[in-house]
Order: structure tokens, then sequence, then C-alpha cells
């Protein structure tokens, strides 16, 4: 399923979701709880947008651990950066739903969006090698 079109849609939406997230607290009402939903998105659609790029169908899934392990089982190498972002799968469900997660801190958020531009940026870059 190599389709350089699809995988570039998810590219933008994942950049949609990264600049949501670095927009930040830009009103009293938003929560980092959100904000932490839209940098494990930006990271997720990221690196569905490559595994469709690479010609793999990504699988469906939230699991950031089991997309970059999709990535390996595929001979395509992961470095431990992006590895090192898998912790942000957390925020693809539980902080979506009430009473089911602690609070963020303005700390987990900044080291949650740095996770998400780490990723991002990677993906980029794949995509500028992969022709």
């Amino acid at each position: 399923m190599k389709d350089r079109s699809l995988a570039e849609t998810w590219l933008v939406r994942a950049k949609s979701n990264l600049a949501r997230a670095r927009l930040g607290r830009s009103a009293p009402d938003i929560l980092y709880e959100d904000l932490c939903f839209d940098c494990e998105q930006a990271a997720e659609k990221s690196l569905k947008g490559l595994l469709i790029l690479k010609g793999i169908v990504p699988p469906q899934t939230h699991s950031l651990a089991l997309l970059v392990e999709t990535l390996e089982k595929h001979h395509y190498p992961v470095p431990n950066t992006i590895k090192g972002a898998v912790p942000l799968t957390h925020y693809a469900v539980s902080t979506r739903y009430p009473d089911s997660y602690e609070p963020v801190s303005e700390r987990e958020f900044r080291a949650a969006l740095k996770g998400a531009e780490t990723v991002c940026n990677w993906v980029e870059e794949q995509f500028g090698e992969i022709s």
C-alpha cells in the first residue's frame, strides 16, 4: 500500500495536531490533558504516515510501541529518541475520560510536546529521504 499522497495526508493531520499542541493553554478552559492528546495524535499520525510511505499497512491502534515495532519488523531502524516517545500512548485514551487519570502538569505537557516534536521532525526527515 505504498501511496505517497495518502502518507502525506497523514503527515498534514499530524502537523495539525502538533500545531494545536504548540498553542498551549492559550485560554484558561484548555486542559493540559487535551494538549497531551494532541501530542500523542501528532506522533501516532506521523508514524502511520511513514508506514504507508514505506508500503506497510499501519495497524489500527493508538499504541506507539506497536507502530515502532511494525517499522522495525519491516527492517526500518527506529532511533532510541523516537522510542522514547512511546509513553505518549498513555494520552491517547486514558486522559480523554474524566476520573481515569491524574491531572497533567505543565511540566508533563512540555515533555509530551518535546516527544511529539521529536517524532514529527524525524518522520519529516524520512519523507525527504524516501522518494
